[in-house]
């Protein structure tokens, strides 16, 4: 009894140790981030800020795409944690699409590096396992959430969907078992591109000369994008 309880102990101390190397492998690999982007991320460069030797690190990640993946998967729950948190849905619809809006623009203004890590341009030859999709479909599961509550009401019609966009659109439903008309789900998708859009140039210093401090914009936007997906100021 005494040896499988000592044994437990060593474990569970040999499991807390890993996780921590795990989290400062991580931590120094955001920060290089910050220094030379995804493509300059370096195992070996990761392992010397550490003190480790190469091999030792190949313990916990045996590639650096395996560690870029850890890193992705880390900043798309980060930022579906910052847009859940921000939703209550005793609120009004408007009021709620909005505070899941403004609390990814925070996140991304707060954390650039990561942001441009799962929202920027792609990273040459990596290409995302299907461990990513769950955790990049939390800010878009939370706006979901929204409109099924909201008492939708769409003024402007964009025109017949063509047949292809509606097999599309019923796919994506599919793999994220979610339901919502193909015109409503075109429509998030449609907001979605158009206010991630306005964060990357806020970012990458494309309102620079124009709509710089881009606070006032962006909260028109929302606005905007939300009464496009038929959110109104009861709903």
């Amino acid at each position: 009894m005494l040896y499988a309880e000592s044994m437990a102990a060593t474990q569970t101390a040999r499991e807390r140790a890993r996780a921590e190397l795990t989290r400062e492998i991580k931590d120094e690999a955001r920060r290089q981030l910050a220094e030379v982007g995804a493509l300059g991320l370096s195992l070996r460069a990761v392992a010397r800020e550490l003190g480790m030797v190469s091999s030792a690190l190949y313990r916990y990640f045996s590639s650096r795409e395996e560690l870029l993946t850890a890193l992705i998967i880390d900043a798309y729950d980060a930022v579906g944690e910052a847009a859940e948190a921000a939703d209550d849905p005793k609120k009004a619809s408007l009021e709620r699409w909005e505070s899941i809006w403004f609390a990814v623009r925070a996140w991304a203004k707060a954390r650039p590096h990561e942001y441009a890590l799962i929202y920027g341009s792609p990273i040459p030859g990596y290409q995302a396992p299907q461990d990513t999709v769950t955790p990049a479909g939390r800010v878009a599961f939370a706006l979901v959430a929204v409109l099924r509550d909201a008492n939708l009401r769409v003024e402007t019609e964009v025109g017949e969907m063509p047949d292809e966009l509606r097999h599309q659109l019923g796919a994506v439903a599919e793999i994220l078992k979610i339901t919502l008309a193909p015109e409503t789900a075109s429509r998030l998708i449609m907001a979605w591109t158009q206010l991630f859009g306005m964060i990357n140039f806020e970012l990458f210093g494309q309102y620079v000369g124009s709509v710089d401090p881009s606070d006032a914009f962006f909260a028109h936007g929302t606005r905007q994008m939300a009464e496009f997906t038929g959110i109104r100021m009861t709903g």
